[in-house]
């Protein structure tokens, strides 16, 4: 049983005499998130707990979680969950949520702050009385080694694989974390669920990877679709839109200004020469609200 819970029964109302684990729910152009600071959830957040409180069906539901660490240095620490009970080194759309997050619990203003991720540390901005939010997300490589994808040293880009009886053309990326970007001459949900856990779990990225199937509009505009490594398919994500934004750079597709279409709405990215990441989009608060007791039990 997870430690902080209190399921103690009022033996004359049959009321549970308090909750047990504060949340406040965002969503990011349709990818949701739920934040908790480490202190209301009392313990460590395991993998069995992650799953459970993600489930859809059986906890709160949501594409993750953003725990928020407390950090004696002052700075603002964050750990991000994926349905699947794993870890993401960075989430976009995640790191906007959390400035809003904090924007919203009055722990940082207009002034750009800085949040810490196991990718490393970010630059944030929230702007538009707390309806948008601007992340230096740090610098795009399309190096095998640093991503990573197995083979010989070399930049990720053009390569072909057969995948589900189709051969496939890739580039890979990283901002932190892995993404393989698939050019496709249009975009089909049903392609990217069938394809996109196959990709995933491919034997050449040892850390599996986010998928991204991507489809070039002009020189301003990508649209994508989404696999999302431990969430699987996803209306929205920052870090994919990052990646494939890159790519389509690289490649010399599009130009350093791109707005980035999903499923669940755009975002803006930015990249400079040096292949440095600035993403800009919107972020919604649903609700607050309390996990009780009862719904956590039984975990390991």
């Amino acid at each position: 049983m997870f430690p902080r819970i209190n399921a103690n029964l009022d033996a004359d109302t049959g009321s549970r005499d308090q909750p047990t684990m504060h949340f406040y729910r965002y969503h990011a152009i349709g990818n949701d998130y739920i934040v908790i600071r480490d202190a209301d959830a009392g313990g460590p957040m395991t993998p069995a707990l992650a799953r459970r409180i993600c489930h859809r069906n059986y906890g709160v539901g949501s594409d993750g979680i953003l725990l928020h660490l407390s950090d004696a240095s002052g700075k603002f620490a964050l750990r991000i969950y994926n349905p699947d009970g794993s870890q993401s080194e960075k989430s976009g759309n995640g790191l906007r949520i959390f400035a809003r997050y904090l924007w919203d619990r009055k722990l940082v203003g207009g002034a750009p702050f800085t949040v810490v991720t196991p990718a490393g540390e970010v630059t944030c901005k929230v702007m538009d009385n707390g309806r948008t939010v601007a992340v230096d997300m740090g610098t795009l490589t399309f190096d095998s080694a640093r991503i990573p994808v197995a083979g010989p040293p070399r930049e990720v880009l053009r390569e072909r694989f057969t995948i589900g009886g189709n051969e496939l053309e890739y580039s890979c990326a990283s901002i932190g974390n892995p993404h393989c970007v698939l050019l496709r001459d249009a975009l089909s949900e049903a392609e990217t669920r069938a394809l996109g856990p196959l990709i995933e779990t491919e034997p050449r990225f040892p850390n599996r990877t986010n998928v991204q199937f991507m489809q070039v509009l002009d020189r301003r505009n990508i649209a994508i679709q989404i696999w999302e490594r431990g969430a699987g398919f996803t209306l929205a994500s920052g870090s994919s839109a990052s990646a494939a934004a890159g790519v389509a750079h690289r490649l010399g597709l599009c130009d350093g200004d791109i707005t980035v279409h999903m499923p669940g709405g755009a975002i803006r990215i930015e990249i400079d020469p040096r292949f440095a990441v600035r993403m800009t989009g919107p972020v919604t608060h649903i609700a607050d609200g309390d996990i009780d007791a009862e719904s956590l039990e039984g975990l390991a």
